[in-house]
């Protein structure tokens, strides 16, 4: 956390100027070992609005931090910060010292701190007088209260709190950082990808937080749902200048792609205009009787503002090898459980995995998501009980773990080819390009490359052996939006079953069709949706029975009956897929200008007729398919 009580805008070499009333970006360029991050740039962020920063990996969010800070010398233009104001950001993690992690909050905010040791030793009675009246003035004595509030919806239960920072790993210890700056209120609250050390618990706890955090807030954010639900404004950094979008990211991809379909149209309509000029100078300029006139549309050329299109980047992709398709169910265990020594942490567990499933792990740290996920890879044995799995299983694991494990000093070829020394270099090329990891990225020691990058890299060395199931723990730390919607897509197409802990909403909401609540050393089926436990998490103290998870229906349809409603539901949508295609077809020959020329009324109408009949067809389909999928997803909760 940064004390600045800056009363005016930093210049390019530094320097303080006039003062300011409001957080203004004025012209900025910035460059680094050659690159232009940032160049003209000029924003202003309103006093008191939650903004969320966007831009692909790389693009410089986390350097313009780093420049409204005051930690970087411009190369030209300045930045103005509101006499007074008090800048916060998780910098780094808190030390593993011996303090207490509700000391810790406590001491964020330095002027507390500073009037309480006063408050001891002051003898005049006047300064005694002052001195308690500004602890009344910041509510100093509800501190605590205050503080032991956001350790608490961060994770921490009330005998954590007590323990010293030592008694914590590295990612707990960046909750407590977070704590820290959250309690301190700075005027500007800078955070950097936040969610990337929390859980779905705390991750829906800092949305609610931040949309009633009493000052501005300006968030470097991959999570879709936080930027919808928490702030009003985006910030987007492309093609090194800052654009501000009012609304939140919805509203600001629907805006840009509008923008963007604008923008190409007034290119091509130019370049329209180009061709016909430039055809009339090619034709007349050697004819004597027209030579004025295509010397004035030379001059019209010369002056003509070009308007580029927009460069569409490379498409993100994932691509997941298709595993062949095994008898039902692929995991299936009885009276199971299972835990550390002599501690179980779960037990009667009775869960069955077929290779269709698309199951959330749903619960708070410490209730036992990893545990399961690590009995179901066979990473952990069953204490007691059976847990039966199909002989040919074959399971991939990710966790943000391995990431950190990946041998920094070797390039992901490299890696691939400790997996599969028998291809050929050029296939395992072609297995990286298919993960987002180009040719540069291939031969780049990984040590080298982006967080982003190198959670693609585990990625692929998880789903390499093409696993029937997929356990993913956190998969989208460190991807921008871009590869998170890509991720949906693969996971989505992909044939196996897939169990998924993570703190993103919108890859949850997209991706699975069955939630699993780990609580209480039990792991039974939520009845509710996700908005439901959303909900139930925010209002703990007014969760009614609906909020809470449903005990299992004892009448419930027969395995064989959920089976048939599943292949009910595959066939509805493979229908859809199948006049899906036939309607590209058609769309095809009704566009080609050969039909509409004179004589063809005729062939016109009966292709017109076919799509009419193929349009209402598919329209049928569809709702074949949609009752379906209800009557499965019926089934299922019963």
């Amino acid at each position: 956390i940064r004390d600045r009580t800056c009363a005016n805008p930093i210049d390019r070499m530094g320097w303080i100027k006039h003062s300011a009333c409001m957080l203004k970006i004025s012209d900025i360029t910035y460059s680094v070992e050659g690159r232009t991050l940032v160049e003209h740039a000029t924003v202003t962020i309103p006093t008191g609005h939650k903004v969320g920063l966007v831009g692909r990996n790389g693009s410089g969010k986390t350097t313009l931090f780093r420049i409204i800070r005051g930690e970087m010398v411009l190369d030209t233009g300045s930045v103005t910060i509101p006499k007074g104001w008090k800048i916060g950001g998780v910098s780094q993690e808190v030390p593993g010292n011996e303090v207490s992690l509700i000391d810790t909050v406590l001491r964020a905010d330095t002027e507390r701190e500073a009037l309480l040791a006063e408050a001891e030793t002051a003898t005049d009675p006047a300064r005694i007088a002052e001195v308690q009246t500004r602890l009344a003035d910041i509510e100093a004595w509800s501190a605590e209260s205050r503080a032991a509030t956001i350790l608490r919806g961060l994770g921490f239960t009330h005998q954590e709190q007590q323990q010293p920072c030592s008694a914590f790993s590295g990612g707990w210890r960046m909750r407590v950082a977070l704590a820290a700056v959250l309690f301190s209120e700075p005027d500007l609250l800078l955070l950097d990808e936040p969610t990337n050390y929390l859980d779905l618990e705390g991750a829906l706890w800092l949305e609610a937080y931040l949309v009633k955090y009493p000052h501005t807030v300006l968030i470097v954010s991959h999570d879709r749902e936080l930027l919808n639900r928490s702030v009003g404004g985006i910030l987007h950094l492309e093609d090194k200048g800052l654009i501000y979008y009012t609304g939140p990211y919805d509203t600001f991809a629907r805006q840009r792609a509008a923008n963007r379909a604008v923008q190409a149209a007034a290119a091509k309509k130019q370049d329209l205009q180009r061709a016909h000029l430039q055809s009339f100078v090619d034709r007349f300029k050697a004819k004597a009787s027209k030579a004025k006139q295509a010397q004035s549309r030379v001059k019209m050329l010369e002056k003509m503002e070009t308007i580029r299109a927009p460069e569409d980047a490379a498409r993100t992709v994932f691509t997941f090898p298709e595993p062949e398709e095994l008898s039902p169910p692929i995991i299936a265990t009885e009276g199971a459980a299972v835990g550390y020594g002599n501690t179980v942490v779960l037990h009667d567990l009775n869960l069955r995995i077929d290779q269709d499933d698309r199951i959330a792990l749903l619960g708070r740290n410490g209730e036992g998501k990893s545990t399961l996920s690590k009995m179901l890879s066979n990473r952990l044995d069953v204490m007691r009980g059976k847990m039966v799995t199909s002989n040919k299983l074959r399971i991939g694991f990710f966790a943000q773990h391995q990431v950190d494990e990946l041998r920094i000093e070797e390039t992901p070829l490299d890696h691939l080819f400790r997996e599969r020394p028998k291809e050929g270099q050029a296939k395992l090329r072609a297995r990286l390009a298919g993960f987002g990891l180009g040719a540069d990225q291939a031969d780049t020691e990984v040590g080298r490359l982006s967080g982003g990058q190198k959670a693609r890299l585990s990625l692929l060395l998880a789903t390499l052996p093409a696993p029937h199931l997929l356990i993913l723990d956190e998969p989208t730390n460190h991807l921008d939006i871009e590869s998170r919607e890509a991720l949906v897509e693969a996971l989505t197409a992909y044939s196996g079953a897939v169990i998924l802990v993570s703190h993103d909403m919108h890859l949850l909401s997209m991706v699975v069709d069955r939630l699993w609540l780990v609580k209480d050393g039990h792991v039974t089926p939520y009845e509710d949706d996700l908005a439901a436990y959303r909900k139930m998490l925010l209002t703990p103290e007014k969760a009614s029975d609906k909020d809470k998870p449903k005990p299992v229906k004892t009448e419930k349809p027969t395995r064989e009956a959920i089976m048939a409603l599943r292949s009910d539901a595959r066939k509805g949508e493979e229908r859809v897929k199948k006049i899906n295609e036939m309607r590209d077809k058609l769309a095809k020959k009704l566009a080609d200008p050969a039909l509409y020329e004179d004589g063809k009324a005729g062939e016109l109408a009966t292709w017109n007729k076919k799509y009419a009949e193929v349009m209402d067809g598919l329209e049928r389909a569809e709702a074949m398919w949609m009752a379906a999928l209800e009557k499965l997803e019926k089934a299922q909760k019963q």
